[in-house]
C-alpha cells in the first residue's frame, strides 16, 4: 500500500535536489504518493506567510512529510520555519546520524555515529526580549517532561538498533539547574529504561574535544537543543560535511524528514547541487515506515557510486563533475 508523503522543496536549491530525490525513490520501487507543499521564503510572496496553512493542515493530517532546505534570515527577518515545524508538530527528537562514507575524504575513517537532540526547549527555542535599549535577553527553558521524554527516547532508539553507548554532552557544571535537570533526567531515564546500554557524561566543551581526536569512541551522543545543534554539525564535519548527512525530526505520531545543510542560493538553478543528504533523508523515511527493502536498494546505490568514485556520477563538491540528476540518474542505473 502506498504511503502519502507532504513535500516540502523549500528555497534555493531545494526544488532541484527534491526533484532528484523523488527520481532516485521512484526508481527504488517504494510506494509513495507525493502531496507537494509550500514552505520558506518563497511562500511569503505567493502566501503570505512563511508557512502557509494549507502546509501545516497537509502535515497535520498525513503526519509524515520530506523537506528541503528553508532560508533563515541572519539577525532579522522572518522566524526559522524549521523551529516553527518543530514546536507546532512537537517533533521533539532531531535524529542525525552520521559515518563515514567509502570515497568521500576526511580526516577520519569508520566513525559511525548518531546526535539525538531534544528539538523544542532550550535556548534555540528562540525565545528573546530587549529588556531596555542596548540590553536583550534570551531564555532558557528545561523542563523535566521534555528531558525525560527525549532521553527515554535515546534509551528506547540505541536498544532498537543494537547501539551499544549513550553519552550525554551538557554544561551543567555552569548551567547548574537547567542543564543540571536536563542530566538528572537523562540518569534517571538511563536507569529506567537503559538496561544493556553503557552510559556517560561529558562537558560539552570536552565532548567536542574528545570528538575531534577519536570520533570513534562514540555511539550516541544526546544533547539539549542548542549543545545538539551545535554538535550535529561538528559530527558532521567528520564524515564530510552536511552534504553527506541525514536528518530527520520525530514526534510521538508525526516525523519530518530533512536535509540539514543550507539553501545555498548562490548555486541555486545552477543544476550543480549534491541531493545526497536529501536522497539519505528519504531513505530513513523509508525505513520509518517499514519500506525496508527500497531503502537498502538506495543505500546500496549511493555507497556504491560513492566508493567507485567516478568523477562523471559524482557532485563537483565531493570531487566530481556531474550535476544534480546526473548523480541521481547514477543512482538509479545502479538499482
Amino acid at each position: 500500500m502506498a504511503h502519502t508523503v507532504c513535500l516540502i522543496p523549500g528555497d534555493g536549491i531545494g526544488p532541484e535536489i527534491t526533484a532528484a530525490t523523488k527520481l532516485v525513490i521512484a526508481a527504488s520501487g517504494a510506494q509513495i504518493e507525493w502531496i507537494e507543499l509550500d514552505a520558506g521564503a518563497g511562500a511569503v510572496e505567493r502566501h503570505g506567510d512563511t508557512l502557509p496553512v494549507a502546509t501545516i493542515e497537509a502535515i497535520d493530517h498525513h503526519r509524515l512529510a520530506l523537506k528541503g532546505p528553508l532560508t533563515t534570515p541572519i539577525g532579522g527577518g522572518f522566524g526559522s520555519v524549521n523551529v516553527r515545524l518543530r514546536k507546532h508538530f512537537d517533533l521533539f527528537a532531531a535524529v542525525r546520524p552520521m559515518r563515514s562514507l567509502d570515497g568521500v575524504k576526511t580526516r577520519y575513517q569508520n566513525v559511525d555515529l548518531v546526535v539525538l537532540r531534544e528539538n523544542t526547549e532550550g535556548m534555540y527555542s528562540g525565545m528573546e526580549h530587549e529588556v531596555v535599549p542596548g540590553v536583550v535577553e534570551c531564555l532558557k527553558i528545561i523542563t523535566k517532561a521534555g528531558s525525560e521524554r527525549i532521553a527515554k527516547f535515546g534509551c528506547q532508539y540505541a536498544k532498537a538498533r543494537g547501539r551499544r553507548k549513550l553519552t550525554v554532552m551538557h554544561k551543567a557544571n555552569i548551567m547548574k539547574q537547567t542543564d543540571g535537570l536536563f542530566i538528572e533526567c537523562c540518569r534517571r531515564m538511563h536507569e529506567q529504561h537503559g538496561h544493556g546500554i553503557e552510559y556517560e557524561e561529558l562537558i560539552v566543551d570536552n565532548g567536542c574535544m574528545q570528538l575531534v581526536m577519536d570520533p570513534t569512541r562514540f555511539d550516541i551522543i544526546l544533547a539539549e537543543n542548542f549543545t545538539g545543534d551545535v554538535l550535529s554539525d561538528l559530527c558532521a564535519g567528520l564524515v564530510g560535511g552536511l552534504g553527506v548527512v541525514p536528518g530527520s525530526n520525530i514526534g510521538e505520531d508525526c516525523a519530518i524528514f530533512e536535509a540539514v545543510h543550507g539553501s545555498a542560493p548562490d548555486i541555486a538553478g545552477e543544476g550543480v547541487a549534491n541531493p545526497l543528504a536529501l536522497i539519505m533523508s528519504g531513505v530513513m523515511l523509508l525505513n520509518h515506515i517499514g519500506q525496508t527493502t527500497p531503502a537498502e536498494r538506495i543505500k546500496a546505490a549511493y555507497d556504491g557510486v560513492l566508493r567507485d568514485g567516478n568523477p562523471e556520477e559524482l557532485t563537483r563538491d565531493i570531487g566530481g563533475t556531474a550535476g544534480t540528476m546526473q548523480f541521481a540518474e547514477a543512482l538509479c542505473k545502479r538499482m
